[in-house]
């Protein structure tokens, strides 16, 4: 938990509560039930005994598979071309966060924790970011998270960011000539498509695609985490999402071990003939190859988005 507690969510307005939540899979009916349950225990006031049984919910188990959702982790989307996500495509962990503008325990989270992971796990192909945009405090909330988007267009969107969450930033608000501001001082090269974009539909869309699947999943507060299918609500502290990260990876690197071994097993025994014992047809041709006749290409590295 938190050392100080988050203010609740405020109510859905009119149109929010006709939203319906989204269904990605059977277990994510559960797993919504879980993570609305998570997400009210991070933000609810504190009482007598609910600090211990909020760390209890909202914690991470040394059971690396409690707690999982296959579901959840499927909603990672892994494209390179992503300008609101920082990390490789292809990394073993995703992260991803739901996250408001104006919540104040967001801003922590990206000035106190996020800069550490980044540094830990994203800068050596471990994890993967990936933002969504989940306005839930109001006309302001909005237009910050569609100026983001308009930012991430012109691959500035983690300045963006980080301008938005300084220190006393929300304070000044997100209207108009503000979000101009924070746009140049992000370094966004052309303020007028920003603002136009800004104010376009498929910067509406976006929002409204990443609001949608942060209700559907369950959530109801900010800031809200999925890594690889681990729902995490709440500023934690950094050693939460360590800890949570970490099992992640063991993880990946488990279920990738054991499909090593199952392909293995599948191609039979490797054969034991050596080079020399090979027929002389054999290398003949292996010698007039064109692996054989060619220098040795490195692969290349995975393509990953900008941060």
């Amino acid at each position: 938990m938190p050392t100080s507690m988050p203010k609740p969510s405020p109510k859905p307005s009119s149109r929010t509560s006709r939203r319906k939540p989204l269904i990605y899979g059977a277990g994510v009916v559960v797993a919504a039930a879980l993570f609305g349950y998570v997400s009210y225990r991070a933000t609810a006031p504190d009482s007598p005994g609910a600090r211990s049984s909020s760390s209890a919910v909202a914690g991470v188990t040394a059971d690396p598979d409690e707690g999982v959702y296959a579901e959840l982790a499927k909603l990672a989307r892994r494209d390179a071309g992503d300008k609101l996500a920082m990390g490789r495509a292809d990394a073993p962990v995703v992260l991803i966060e739901y996250a408001d503008f104006k919540c104040g325990y967001c801003g922590k989270f990206a000035r106190d924790t996020e800069p550490a992971l980044v540094k830990k796990y994203v800068d050596n192909g471990t994890l993967r970011i990936e933002w969504r945009n989940f306005p839930i405090f109001g006309a302001e909330s909005e237009a910050a998270a569609r100026a983001s988007w308009a930012a991430g267009q012109q691959g500035r969107f983690w300045e963006f960011h980080r301008a938005a969450y300084a220190d006393g930033a929300k304070e000044k608000g997100f209207g108009k000539d503000r979000l101009k501001a924070l746009a140049r001082q992000a370094g966004v090269p052309d303020l007028g498509r920003f603002v136009r974009d800004t104010d376009g539909s498929a910067a509406a869309a976006a929002v409204s695609k990443d609001q949608e699947q942060g209700y559907g999943i369950g959530a109801t507060s900010t800031p809200s985490f999925l890594i690889n299918g681990r729902p995490i609500a709440g500023a934690q502290p950094a050693e939460t999402f360590t800890r949570a990260i970490e099992q992640a990876a063991d993880r990946a690197e488990n279920l990738g071990s054991a499909g090593q071994e199952d392909a293995k097993k599948s191609t039979g025994p490797e054969s034991t003939t050596s080079p020399e014992e090979s027929s002389p047809a054999e290398n003949s041709r292996a010698e007039n190859s064109p692996e054989a006749s060619s220098p040795e290409v490195g692969s290349a590295a995975p393509e990953g988005s900008a941060r």
